[in-house]
């Protein structure tokens, strides 16, 4: 089977991935906003808050290779709508959670259906768009990411001061809906580039309680136990690594990594990048509520800057990755990123408002440079059969970056703060953990610079047969 010349179709897969793409970042950005409420109504300090974010990034992040695998087995757009139903139904249990231990459990029911999209949008958009248009859709997708994280914290702001913060996990039915509407009435293609072929169970729970080991590990830091802990879990994934150069037919083929250049260091410089940004929203968040003592609905309009500028720039980057190496594009805005970063690591108490935004801003820019290009040239770099994987290896790269991110910026602040619930007179104290993690990321970023440049060039047609 030849890509789609059918432009309803197209349009319909392009319409499930952007509001996919949208759903789940707007859903993110909004609940940081939501923190401080949720951490008033359930008596919850700052490690334990982290947790909101972190149940759900460590689901997403341990189902997703797996998902994507069986994506590639099974068809992509039937693995995609069964984890809208799981999502949606997870969104609900936390609209109803009555404490925080709830919550925190069914985060990570929102996560596991979350595996299941990620594993598979991408996957979908690369199946029915051929090479020359792929940077563009990327990019469009990869927009509507950041229209939702530019929606979340102004509509999270006004939602959660006016209906509780219940009311942000009600608000994502309509659109669950309408995602579910479009995959089954509108988007009658299946694509399933390994049909037939088997599922490496071993491989995948390997994977699983290795990944688990060293992102629970983070978050016991700086205790011994975890540094025990995430220890066992890297030598976890030595073993998966192992384990999974002997499998016929392996949830992740590590000659993709071992082999294929372009694909090892564009996910490294996107696990980097995603380590060294995704906290910021966190960060800040805590920053402008506990240190400017600004109310919940003007922190989401100080936050809006920057996806904004992530939205609006995010295609343009893609469209360029179409004619211009994404090597080039992607280390430009890493190097933006870095010096963004450095930006809000200097703030204080008296910092300008606008200079909060204008920063913010100019991370947003770098980060727009980078992810969609980078997208690109991983799906690129990879043969047909093997986009669910890559797609999957995208979202993972992501989320565990994220994760790691998070776990950061909670290990400085249980250095500098300790374990103790948050308020604006500890805020000389959470300033000292706020910068030494924007410093640390900063670094980081830098380093990612040199991972985005080796990855070398590309550009070109995808290899192995047409889609089936």
């Amino acid at each position: 089977m030849r890509y789609l010349d059918d432009e309803r179709e197209k349009r319909s897969a392009l319409l499930l991935a952007m509001l996919s793409s949208f759903l789940t970042p707007f859903m993110a950005s909004s609940i940081n906003v939501a923190l401080p409420s949720i951490s008033d109504e359930l008596s919850m300090n700052a490690v334990l808050l982290s947790w909101v974010a972190m149940s759900y990034l460590l689901a997403a992040a341990i189902f997703l290779l797996p998902f994507g695998r069986l994506a590639d087995i099974h068809g992509r757009k039937k693995v995609f709508l069964y984890g809208m139903w799981v999502f949606g139904t997870g969104s609900i249990l936390c609209a109803l959670a009555p404490s925080s231990t709830s919550l925190i459990g069914f985060r990570f029911v929102q996560g596991f259906g979350s595996a299941m999209m990620f594993g598979t949008s991408i996957a979908i958009l690369t199946s029915v768009y051929p090479p020359k248009d792929r940077g563009k859709v990327l990019g469009l997708s990869t927009a509507a990411v950041y229209v939702g994280l530019s929606s979340g914290p102004f509509f999270g702001g006004i939602l959660t001061e006016f209906l509780g913060w219940r009311s942000l996990f009600v608000v994502l039915m309509p659109l669950c809906a309408a995602i579910l509407w479009v995959g089954y009435r509108r988007l009658e293609g299946e694509w399933a580039g390994s049909r037939g072929e088997g599922f490496d169970v071993a491989g995948s729970a390997i994977y699983a309680v290795s990944l688990t080991a060293v992102l629970l590990g983070l978050s016991f830091l700086p205790d011994l136990l975890g540094v025990f802990v995430s220890l066992a879990g890297v030598a976890g994934i030595a073993v998966f690594a192992s384990w999974e150069v002997r499998q016929t037919h392996p949830v992740l083929d590590i000659k993709l990594f071992r082999d294929n250049r372009a694909f090892a260091f564009s996910n490294i410089a996107a696990l980097v990048n995603y380590s060294a940004t995704f906290a910021v929203t966190f960060l800040m968040s805590l920053y402008l509520y506990y240190v400017k003592e600004f109310s919940e609905f003007m922190v989401g309009v100080i936050l809006v800057s920057q996806p904004v500028v992530m939205a609006v720039f995010s295609p343009v980057a893609g469209r360029l990755s179409d004619v211009i190496e994404p090597r080039i594009i992607s280390s430009v805005g890493m190097a933006i990123s870095t010096v963004g970063l450095v930006f809000l690591s200097l703030m204080n108490e008296g910092t300008s408002v606008w200079v909060v935004v204008g920063s913010l801003a100019f991370l947003g820019f770098g980060f727009a440079l980078f992810s969609s290009p980078n997208t690109n040239a991983i799906m690129s770099s990879v043969d047909r059969k093997h986009y669910g994987v890559a797609s999957a290896s995208v979202g993972t790269m992501r989320l565990v970056g994220q994760v790691l991110s998070i776990g950061i910026a909670t290990l400085f602040i249980a250095i500098y703060v300790g374990n103790v619930d948050l308020s604006h007179q500890l805020s000389p104290e959470f300033l000292k953990s706020y910068k030494v993690a924007f410093s640390t990321f900063a670094v980081m970023c830098f380093v990612g610079i040199f991972a985005s440049l080796a990855r070398g060039k590309v550009r070109g047609e995808a290899k192995g047969p047409p889609p089936t």
